[in-house]
């Protein structure tokens, strides 16, 4: 009874709540969201922290990078080895990361897509960049946590002497919240971060003269008005259209072919090939011919035309449109300040670096001044025994505590007199003394340094100044890693692309079977010969048609669907079943299908008689599960879709009867029940046709033969009535 007493019933709301909101926290403060300071995830921290205990540096040798991630694994980050490897791999890639911070020796995956060898095969080591972050960090520059087995310390921050969130980026996703900023260059963001420091509240149209954009690893070109980056950066919340870099090269005989030198950020290449070419195997891209990867360690990526004709510009509007050649990086200034998840923007984040690197240049020059002040303890001390040797020695030869009686004798520290009695007798030299004052000399005036700054605001930032023109100066845009990659070209309104080509029309025959499987096949239908079809399937019907046309299909269901004839499978095999194209139901099957014409009109009735005009271009849709065009009701169902083409309508229901009506006594509508065409009872439609009374009626027996009934005056009425018996002699209708 006792044990079942410790247990306390609770709400299943109240668990949840609290056990999804610990999940939450754990998620946004540990895994999703970087640092403002040093724009790093704890994973990042982790594994640069863990590979700078393994003295990983830059001017080291490798080593194995499975010995790294064993190593994050096992002291800091308590999680899957796989994850730890592929942020360790991501670190390395030149093209996912603007300035890599390890140095990867081995395959670690290229543009294409191609992942990284296994971390057995594979070797790494810091970046000079990396050894920025981390400079200080033994100096007590940041503060440190207990490890998660509590039996290590890690840091909570780098010292971070290099603005990582805004020149690396970082993205994630949390729960109910994201991160996704851009890369910058450098050179940049030290010059707006020098302007920062004597101006904190510059505004975002002077810190815009100092970063004009993002500077993407792959370089690319942004096409953005001036007033939308201003406001992306101002709000933290926005976007940034990149475009690929292109060219034309000409070739003999008038010949040209576009070559693409740099695509978009986090575009695989492989995948974007694999796109444009199913777009061209679609017949979606009609100008392009096709493309061909001639990469090698630069991306050329060469695209042929269907002939020398085609407008380049036009061709690369149309690639740009449907494929990724043109992306949209989304950017969420999103990072967390004093552990609190909080939108930015550009200036934020910058004056969040620069108030770090003024901690942490307190945080140093604390612990140097601790430093100096120790060690001069011991250098006056030592000065005291040169000045007394011989006294000291013979105190030390002759007395049984000789500690206490130099303590006494001296004025000593206990730290003093323990270094005297440490001394060794080597030390004894006067070149040994002069050393000593030399040091005591230079670190004096060292402290005097130190405290003065500590003690100066203008000194600090002055420092903290100079540190970022060293970093300027070593990352300029004159250097080969520091040269500005995406281009920025500010525009005055959104770019429209236009896709004016359309492709030559060659005519074609439309199939679809009794079974609904529709397929195209070149040339006229009187043209194909015999067509065959699955067993136990026949023809239901065939149209004419150009390439270049949409067709329009009206279902049972009362829905209409289109598509472009280009769109349909071709004539090899038996087609494709219209219920894999659309979302048609089981009981359902098609009506009529026709080609789309913008004048021309279709005459709508349902099973029992209820219907109306309509237009062609009121039935197309871009749906899948298509427009809802006659309305019908349950046991009800769409039976009729005919061309308007004559002044009247004769309709003939199960019960043989027939009525012939004017048909300005219709509606023209775009979707609805429609009115009643004839009144019936217990009967259904069989027959609808319309026609010119001049003209006579024509109707179409069984055998193909065509019979013309002249007078139709006897049957002539009004919509909704019954209508007269058909003649004498009338084809037996279907």
């Amino acid at each position: 009874m006792k044990l079942i007493d410790q247990y306390e019933d609770i709400e299943l709301v109240d668990a949840l709540e609290e056990r999804y909101l610990a999940y939450a926290l754990t998620t946004i403060m540990d895994r999703a969201l970087p640092d403002s300071r040093d724009g790093l995830k704890p994973v990042h921290r982790r594994l640069l922290y863990a590979m700078y205990q393994l003295n990983l540096k830059p001017s080291s040798s490798f080593k194995k990078s499975a010995r790294v991630v064993g190593d994050v694994m096992g002291r800091f980050h308590p999680h899957g080895d796989q994850a730890i490897y592929d942020t360790l791999v991501r670190l390395a890639q030149d093209f996912s990361v603007r300035w890599p911070l390890i140095d990867g020796q081995g395959n670690f995956g290229n543009i294409d897509g191609d992942n990284a060898a296994a971390m057995r095969y594979t070797e790494a080591r810091l970046t000079d960049v990396s050894q920025l972050l981390l400079n200080g960090i033994e100096e007590n520059a940041v503060e440190f946590r207990s490890t998660y087995d509590e039996v290590d310390k890690e840091p909570i921050v780098l010292p971070a002497n290099f603005p990582n969130l805004l020149a690396n980026g970082s993205s994630g996703i949390a729960v109910g919240m994201a991160t996704s900023i851009p890369p910058h260059n450098i050179e940049e963001l030290c010059n707006a971060s020098l302007h920062l420091i004597k101006h904190r509240n510059a505004s975002y149209e002077k810190l815009l003269e100092f970063i004009p954009g993002p500077d993407f690893p792959t370089g690319g070109e942004i096409f953005e008005i001036k007033e939308n980056i201003i406001e992306t950066y101002k709000t933290g919340r926005g976007g940034f259209k990149i475009r690929s870099k292109w060219s034309v090269e000409q070739e003999k005989r008038g010949l040209w072919k576009i070559v693409v030198t740099e695509i978009p950020y986090q575009v695989s290449k492989g995948k974007l090939i694999e796109k444009i070419a199913q777009l061209a195997i679609d017949k979606k891209l009609p100008m392009l011919d096709d493309i061909r990867d001639e990469s090698a360690e630069d991306i050329r990526l060469v695209l042929i035309p269907k002939n020398k004709d085609i407008n380049p510009e036009g061709l690369m509007d149309s690639l740009f449109l449907m494929s990724d050649l043109e992306a949209r990086f989304s950017v969420n200034l999103n990072a967390l300040s004093n552990n609190i998840p909080i939108v930015h923007g550009l200036r934020d984040l910058l004056l969040s670096w620069l108030d770090h690197r003024k901690e942490v240049l307190l945080n140093i020059s604390n612990f140097r001044l601790d430093k100096i002040e120790e060690r001069l303890e011991i250098l006056s001390g030592l000065l005291i025994a040169y000045l007394n040797m011989d006294e000291i020695i013979k105190i030390i030869r002759e007395e049984d505590n000789p500690k206490t009686e130099l303590i006494t004798r001296f004025e000593l520290s206990d730290f003093q007199a323990e270094s005297i009695l440490n001394m060794r007798l080597r030390s004894l030299r006067k070149l040994e003394e002069i050393k000593i004052k030399n040091e005591f000399d230079e670190l004096t005036f060292e402290k005097r340094e130190l405290v003065s700054l500590l003690n100066s605001n203008e000194e600090q930032w002055k420092f903290i100044s100079n540190e970022i023109k060293d970093l300027k100066k070593q990352y300029s845009k004159s250097s080969l890693l520091g040269e500005r990659r995406t281009s920025i070209n500010l525009i005055e309104e959104e770019i429209v692309y236009k896709n004016d080509y359309t492709p030559p029309s060659e005519p074609v025959s439309i199939i679809l079977s009794s079974e609904g499987w529709i397929r195209c096949l070149k040339g006229s239908f009187e043209d194909l010969g015999e067509i065959k079809f699955k067993e136990e399937d026949s023809l239901f019907l065939s149209i004419d048609a150009n390439t270049n046309d949409k067709l329009v299909i009206f279902c049972s269901n009362g829905k209409s669907y289109s598509l472009n004839v280009s769109d349909l499978p071709s004539g090899r095999g038996h087609g494709t079943p219209l219920k894999i194209l659309f979302d048609i139901e089981e009981e359902h099957s098609v009506i009529n299908i026709f080609t789309y014409e913008k004048d021309k009109k279709i005459i709508l009735s349902s099973s029992l008689g209820n219907g109306f005009i309509i237009k062609h271009q009121d039935m197309l849709s871009s749906r899948k599960s298509g427009k809802a065009i006659l309305n019908i009701k349950e046991g009800e169902r769409a039976s009729f879709c005919k061309h308007v083409d004559g002044s009247h309508i004769a309709i003939i229901g199960e019960n043989k009867k027939m009525l012939i009506f004017s048909l300005d006594e219709l509606p023209e509508m775009s979707k609805g029940k429609g009115v009643r065409l004839q009144k019936y009872k217990d009967s259904e439609v069989l027959f609808i046709k319309t026609f010119n009374p001049k003209e006579g009626l024509i109707i179409e027996d069984s055998g193909g033969r065509k019979r013309v009934y002249s007078d139709t005056n006897d049957w002539i009425g009004k919509r909704a009535q019954s209508g007269r018996l058909v003649p004498k002699g009338f084809p037996r209708l279907d």
